[in-house]
């Protein structure tokens, strides 16, 4: 099959510092999430998959403990993990009406491939859960840039399933690890406007000793 992405080189070659790309630039400039209500097929194969999963696995990470991993959802498992969900709405939500429900079951459907990505830090090595936790973080939003460049729209959500317990239990969590977001890939149909984006001058401050 062909590639999208070069392969990783050899353990131990001597990586250049810098990668001078317009390309690049312009991806990064003009970086935006896709909608999550226009994503349809088609979206990354199984091969492709596996291929952006690998380039997104190439983050900072202090002392190299990978402390991340993916779990998937293609085809009829969304459908599946959709059910859950809505059992899971249901049972948690009180006079919850059946749109909600159903709204519920659809939330895996809204893209032809769905990626969870799992936070799950060692939390009794030296290196600080919170740096871990950034690692994953850096996944999920390589693996946007990653899809992008190949060709595909994505965005990032959390939203309720995240966040609860019998999601975790369902989809296998230990109790140190957490969902760092669920990445929706497909291809956009439609393109989306430009946000508003913050004042850099507000958000930069240039440290200079105090006198």
């Amino acid at each position: 099959m062909s590639h999208m992405f070069p392969p990783a080189p050899p353990v131990g070659t001597t990586m250049l510092p810098a990668r001078p790309s317009a390309d690049a630039r312009a991806l990064l400039a003009l970086r935006r999430s896709a909608s999550k209500h226009h994503l349809t097929e088609p979206g990354p194969s199984p091969d492709a998959l596996d291929e952006l999963l690998r380039v997104a696995a190439r983050v900072p990470d202090h002392r190299k403990l990978s402390p991340w991993r993916f779990i998937t959802f293609e085809g009829e498992a969304r459908t599946a993990f959709g059910k859950h969900l809505a059992r899971i709405h249901d049972a948690n939500t009180p006079g919850a009406e059946s749109r909600d429900i159903l709204e519920a079951a659809g939330l895996p459907m809204r893209a032809p491939v769905v990626v969870a990505v799992i936070s799950s830090p060692d939390r009794t090595h030296k290196t600080p859960v919170w740096e871990q936790e950034l690692s994953a973080g850096a996944v999920c939003q390589n693996l946007l840039l990653a899809a992008n460049a190949a060709g595909w729209g994505g965005v990032w959500l959390s939203e309720w399933m995240a966040f609860n317990p019998e999601v975790a239990r369902l989809l296998g969590l230990t109790d140190d690890e957490r969902i760092a977001g669920f990445i929706y890939l497909g291809t956009a149909t439609m393109g989306c406007p430009e946000r508003p984006r913050p004042d850099m001058s507000e958000k930069i401050t240039r440290w200079a000793p105090p006198t």
